[in-house]
């Protein structure tokens, strides 16, 4: 009497139940934002020789013969870019030109389901968004200029010598702070995060849009980094590859990428508890006013002893802003108690 293969079937089975998750994730919205990261990605890397290619040929002609004074500036910048650079921008480019086709996939999922939209912000009154906007900032920017002043005192972070030039300050300090939180928070906690709730829990939810957030940050070579051939039709996947490898450095990973995934953690906590953007977008611009403002101030010290796991090269990265991080979210908890949708 033959018996059946009992192991046989139930590695065609688990091979199926497989199949049949991974068909689920990639048909629902947030393996759709998935694949809209990679692409991205791929993209990215196909076009970043080209265009780097074309930003030093720019750069040259620029030194050639005379071009208009904004092509000027662009070709000065291009020829002082490493590819790195060049990536950051070919990504981006990639993400917004692909943006739509990301948008439309999400539309049709949500004709296809019962569900229009599990994304339940609300609308406030501008006097409570600008109330929300502005105490966020306070309390971010101010805790984290705080804790420069005490590494400054430390001796951790001493002044710079350059004098104080307001036309810099507004170029890279307050556009920054005001554009960076509009973009992103609009992007990660308002499309990202409403897409990921409504496939998993809000904690899932929120530390996968972190996770996201946090690495789309860093996508950039270490320092030292060297590309072979910077115009080779490959160079852009070669990059890739050491940015990728960039992650398992635990130094990198403990004080630098925890950073910015706790900020995405207190962000998407936050966007959570009002039900509104506003909050999270004033505790992101307080964070990189202070920042931007700090790192045109002041520059790290070398050889102190709190190099390099308590602090780094800003005020981003270290155990010490990790440790600001959570006073921070201990402070906007009790805030967000007057203007959480309870409290409504």
């Amino acid at each position: 009497m033959d018996f059946p293969d009992i192991a046989g079937l139930d590695k065609r089975a688990g091979g199926r139940l497989k199949s049949a998750v991974l068909k689920r994730f990639f048909q629902s919205e947030v393996g759709a934002a998935l694949l809209w990261v990679l692409c991205s990605l791929l993209l990215a890397a196909v076009l970043t020789p080209w265009i780097y290619q074309s930003g030093k040929w720019l750069a040259a002609t620029a030194e050639q013969r005379e071009l208009p004074g904004l092509v000027k500036s662009l070709a000065g910048s291009c020829g002082r870019a490493e590819i790195g650079r060049f990536f950051d921008r070919s990504l981006l480019f990639s993400a917004l030109l692909l943006l739509p086709v990301l948008l439309r996939r999400v539309k049709r999922l949500r004709i296809l389901s019962a569900n229009p939209s599990a994304d339940d912000r609300i609308h406030l009154p501008w006097g409570m968004a600008v109330v929300q906007v502005l105490t966020g900032f306070v309390i971010a920017g101010g805790l984290l200029w705080g804790m420069g002043a005490i590494l400054d005192a430390a001796g951790a972070y001493i002044p710079k010598d350059k004098p104080f030039d307001l036309g810099k300050f507004f170029s890279k300090v307050v556009i920054p702070a005001v554009a960076a939180p509009l973009i992103e928070e609009w992007l990660f906690r308002g499309l990202l995060l409403g897409l990921w709730l409504r496939f998993a829990k809000p904690a899932a939810a929120c530390i996968g849009t972190s996770l996201v957030f946090a690495f789309v940050h860093f996508l950039k070579p270490p320092d030292g980094a060297l590309i072979t051939d910077p115009m080779h039709a490959l160079a852009g996947f070669e990059l890739l590859g050491k940015i990728l490898l960039h992650f398992v450095n635990p130094l990198f990973f403990v004080t630098d990428f925890a950073i910015l995934f706790v900020v995405g953690l207190i962000l998407a906590w936050a966007r959570l508890r009002t039900g509104a953007l506003w909050f999270p977008i004033g505790l992101h611009a307080g964070w990189v006013a202070a920042f931007k403002g700090y790192n045109m101030l002041f520059h790290a010290v070398a050889t102190h002893p709190l190099r390099p796991w308590g602090v780094g090269d800003g005020l981003r990265a270290g155990l010490l802003p990790l440790f600001t991080l959570g006073v921070t979210a201990i402070i906007c908890h009790f805030v967000l108690q007057r203007f959480s949708r309870a409290s409504r």
